[in-house]
C-alpha cells in the first residue's frame, strides 16, 4: 500500500476521528433540526394563521405581528450560523488538527 493509503486509513480507524465525525454530525443534525422548526414554522403560521400574523402589535399600530416575527427568523438564521461557525472553526478544527498530526506521527 501507498504512504497515502495508510494515512487515509490510519485517520479513518483513528477513535478520535470517529468521535470527531460522530461529534460533528450530531450537532449539525441539532442545528438543523432548529433552523428548520423555525422557519418551517413560520411558514406554516403564515400557510394556516394568517389571522393571527396579521393582528397588530399594539392598538393603533401598523405593525402586525408578522413583521418582528420574520425578522426573528432572519436573526436566528444568523445567530445559529455564527454559533455554528465559531464551534466548527475552534472545538472541531482543533480536533481535526490532532487527528491529522497523530497520523503523521
Amino acid at each position: 500500500m501507498s504512504q497515502h493509503t495508510d494515512s487515509y486509513l490510519q485517520i479513518r480507524n483513528n477513535p478520535k476521528f470517529i468521535s470527531l465525525v460522530a461529534k460533528r454530525n450530531r450537532y449539525s443534525f441539532i442545528m438543523t433540526g432548529l433552523m428548520m422548526f423555525v422557519y418551517y414554522g413560520y411558514i406554516l403560521l403564515i400557510a394556516f394563521d394568517k389571522e393571527w400574523l396579521a393582528t397588530k402589535v399594539s392598538p393603533g399600530a401598523t405593525m402586525s405581528i408578522g413583521i418582528p416575527m420574520g425578522l426573528g427568523v432572519i436573526l436566528f438564521t444568523i445567530i445559529i450560523t455564527v454559533v455554528y461557525v465559531r464551534r466548527a472553526n475552534t472545538e472541531f478544527d482543533t480536533e481535526a488538527a490532532q487527528v491529522l498530526k497523530e497520523a503523521q506521527k
